[in-house]
């Protein structure tokens, strides 16, 4: 609201600072900071409203070390997340921006998913929740969404690098530093090409998929698309939500997911460095970076106060929508096929759920008896069955985020 009104009085009127305020880098940096202190000041203010209506954890006990300690810590800390990114991102962001649309109704969408289920939970003393399939549907409902926009939204398109002499060749001027740079690009089209890591020519077009090249085919092509969008914003959720399982561990995982995939916002929408990197260029979704910021922002924030000992849990409330927001995030920046590397936590627990459910279930119906392959999962408790102190696997697991966070950059050049 505020980037809308500083916008305005710049057009009517000649304010100094206005063009310093609309710039991108401020915007993010003041979603940041905003989100940081909301997150720290008032998010103290939310755990206090949580302990005085009593909305606290019901632990069961599995057996593991320190767990009914944290019996009656407050849950649905996910509210202070929201809040953190929704506000920075309300006075700082581009209302009109398509994309900046579409995650605020991601947040907001799963956000609602999550605080559904945890009301069950706390208030209906329902201790499974929402019902599983009601989750799937609305996870589904949100990929209908996210890819019929991003098919038939005509401000969603990409822009891919030309040759000067190919006849369908058309020059920007991008002005950087006082000097204005040409940069030839294809003219804007929609695209269900995406980003593949480890490949020279590092793009693949669902097209592909479909034999043909007619209506029919596009159209079945668009449906597969949204059909892979479902697939991520599910699997995704999902996993974020099997991983906030210790304290700290999913909010701090996340946020260094977040700060990764800002990074390839603002490269893959500015036309410069998309031309310097070979990367698609995607106008307008450099805006994505004021979001980024307000999410990398708020969930450092929160974690201020998630860390261990942990005085707050995010709840249904924060895992389903973190893990939502970051599958859309990518899907949106054509990224969505890098997920497996940067979001290879997420994947591995949830394999680990998936490899010990299945096991468990051959077992008993070959052998009688059901048995394990991991002491316990997700797999973080398996290694707190294995006696290593909470704190250290949280530790060892933020390592191993950096390094694939790493890796998933390095997979820009290295192709």
């Amino acid at each position: 609201m505020l980037y809308h009104l500083v916008k305005y009085l710049s057009n009517h009127f000649d304010i100094p600072g206005t063009g310093m305020f609309l710039s991108l880098s401020f915007r993010a940096a003041m979603s940041i900071i905003l989100a940081l202190v909301i997150g720290m000041i008032f998010g103290r203010k939310i755990i206090r409203i949580l302990q005085r209506h009593q909305i606290g954890e019901e632990i069961r006990n599995l057996g593991l070390e320190g767990q009914l300690q944290k019996r009656g810590t407050p849950t649905m800390g996910g509210i202070i997340i929201l809040i953190s990114i929704l506000v920075p991102i309300l006075l700082f962001g581009d209302l009109t921006n398509i994309y900046t649309q579409l995650m605020i109704i991601s947040t907001l969408w799963l956000g609602a998913i999550g605080f559904i289920d945890d009301y069950i939970k706390v208030f209906k003393k329902h201790k499974e929740g929402l019902n599983g399939r009601y989750k799937i549907v609305g996870q589904v409902g949100l990929g209908l969404i996210v890819g019929c926009v991003m098919w038939l939204n005509q401000d969603i398109v990409v822009k891919e690098k030309s040759d000067k002499n190919e006849p369908r060749a058309q020059v920007e001027y991008v002005t950087e530093n006082g000097t204005n740079n040409a940069v030839y690009v294809t003219p804007a089209e929609k695209s269900i090409t995406t980003t593949i890591p480890f490949v020279k020519d590092n793009e693949f077009d669902y097209r592909w998929l479909i034999p043909g090249d007619s209506d029919t085919s596009d159209l079945l092509s668009w449906l597969v698309y949204i059909v892979i969008a479902i697939f991520v914003i599910t699997a995704v959720s999902n996993g974020a939500n099997l991983t906030d399982g210790l304290d700290g561990l999913s909010s701090g995982i996340s946020a260094t997911i977040v700060v990764v995939l800002g990074i390839l916002a603002y490269l893959s929408g500015n036309i410069i460095y998309a031309d310097y990197l070979n990367i698609m260029y995607i106008p307008t979704s450099g805006e994505l970076v004021v979001f980024a910021a307000a999410f990398a922002g708020a969930l450092f924030g929160f974690l201020w106060y998630n860390c261990y000992p942990a005085q707050v849990f995010m709840g249904d409330t924060g895992s389903l929508a973190i893990g939502g927001i970051i599958a859309v995030f990518a899907l949106l920046i054509r990224k969505e096929l890098l997920l497996p590397i940067l979001c290879g936590i997420f994947l591995i627990e949830s394999l680990s759920v998936i490899m010990q459910v299945s096991y468990f279930k051959y077992t008993k119906k070959k052998y009688g008896e059901g048995r394990r392959i991991f002491l316990m999962a997700p797999l973080h408790h398996h290694y707190q069955k294995k006696g290593h102190f909470e704190s250290k696997i949280v530790v060892r697991f933020w390592i191993i985020q950096l390094l694939l966070a790493a890796i998933t950059l390095v997979t820009l050049k290295i192709r």
